[in-house]
């Protein structure tokens, strides 16, 4: 039935029927850590929090719905999800990843799991040609992000997926950037979407999750015995918040892609600001491919100031709308430094961030705040 389903009604019904014991329209929040048994071994479903909760229940079914998937797996983070999915990945295999990743994933690819045997390369995957060239006979996942963090970057998925396919590689998404509102990589071909669920699926700054979506019956049992055996679950008040969050998505993402429209419109004509990345601008070279694969463009936006590194310190400093933070895809606008903030665990290497990238995370505010902001903050650098 959910199929027939458009997304708006999905994140507010999917996974979420009234509450069987009470009729409680909202998911309650099971607060538990165990639960009674009728006699050895016979339960409803449930006999430890770690295993399962009803309200992760909840989330995961909705997630998987919206990203029009089978099934569903919920994390304390973002992080958290994404080494869960790579522990698929064996001592002595290959990741081919986007030369533009999180910093989080990079720190995590590099810093930790290269330790235990697993290989990374690291090529722009907007060059199909190159990436063809990178894929060995050892890889085992394409590992993308689209738009990617925090250059903006535009891949195609439904290319990728059949270059991944036919080296007998699959293909994960990290769709955090445009949600399953604006994006639904499983109907492109892609095998796993990650999200942090912290960002727009939230969207509330206020609690910390990651997600992974997949349709293979087999690969989600697998991944739901490394979920309970590694134990990085989210607590059922952050599932329930993310709940709360998914049910305004769809009107969320069509503000944030409606104000950053404007707003990188706004910025590109400023005569203080030397370049600006955002999809839904027309010489972005990922626009035609995001027209095609995606609805709208997203709140995220970068962009290089006239000037050096303090130049961009002074502009990030002096908004008063736009706070000075890490992390997006709240309701407030955010601004930020990536080389020093979020991307600083990419320094000294190849996938290093330029010191005067600014970027921004456009809230719900009205959009001709935000554009007064910005314009106060630029004439003042």
């Amino acid at each position: 039935m959910t199929e027939q389903l458009h997304l708006e009604t999905l994140a507010i019904h999917a996974g979420q029927a009234p509450d069987p014991a009470t009729g409680a329209v909202m998911t309650p929040i099971y607060q538990t850590s165990t639960y009674v048994q009728s006699a050895v071994g016979e339960h409803q479903g449930y006999d430890y929090a770690r295993t399962g909760n009803p309200t992760r229940t909840a989330l995961e079914a909705c997630l998987a719905a919206l990203e029009g998937a089978q099934y569903g797996l919920c994390f304390a983070s973002g992080m958290a999800a994404i080494d869960t999915l790579l522990r698929l990945v064996k001592p002595g295999e290959h990741v081919l990843a986007s030369n533009d990743v999180y910093g989080g994933t990079y720190r995590l690819f590099t810093r930790v799991l290269r330790d235990y045997g697993l290989q990374f390369d690291f090529v722009e995957l907007a060059d199909l040609d190159r990436v063809r060239a990178a894929i060995k006979s050892n890889t085992r996942l394409l590992w993308v992000e689209t738009p990617t963090n925090p250059l903006l970057k535009i891949a195609d998925l439904a290319a990728l997926a059949k270059i991944a396919h036919a080296a007998g590689a699959q293909l994960a998404v990290d769709n955090t950037f445009a949600s399953p509102y604006l994006q639904q990589p499983i109907s492109l071909g892609a095998d796993f979407v990650i999200h942090s669920t912290t960002k727009y699926l939230g969207g509330h700054s206020d609690v910390i999750g990651g997600a992974i979506i997949l349709n293979d019956a087999a690969t989600y049992e697998r991944l739901k015995f490394l979920q309970n055996a590694v134990g990085a679950v989210p607590g059922p008040l952050d599932c329930f918040l993310t709940l709360r969050g998914l049910k305004t998505l769809p009107l969320r993402m069509e503000r944030h892609s409606a104000n950053a429209q404007r707003i990188a419109e706004f910025l590109a004509d400023h005569p203080g600001v030397k370049r600006v990345l955002y999809p839904g601008l027309e010489d972005h070279p990922g626009h035609r491919i995001a027209q095609k694969q995606m609805r709208l463009y997203g709140g995220m936006i970068s962009f290089l100031p006239v000037g050096g590194a303090v130049t961009a310190k002074h502009i990030v400093e002096r908004t008063k709308i736009f706070a000075l933070a890490e992390s997006l895809g709240g309701v407030e606008s955010l601004i930020e430094l990536p080389a020093q903030m979020t991307h600083a665990s990419v320094a000294g290497s190849p996938l290093q961030v330029d010191a005067t990238l600014i970027r921004l995370s456009v809230g719900l505010e009205h959009v001709d705040d935000l554009i007064a902001d910005l314009q106060q903050a630029l004439a003042s650098s």
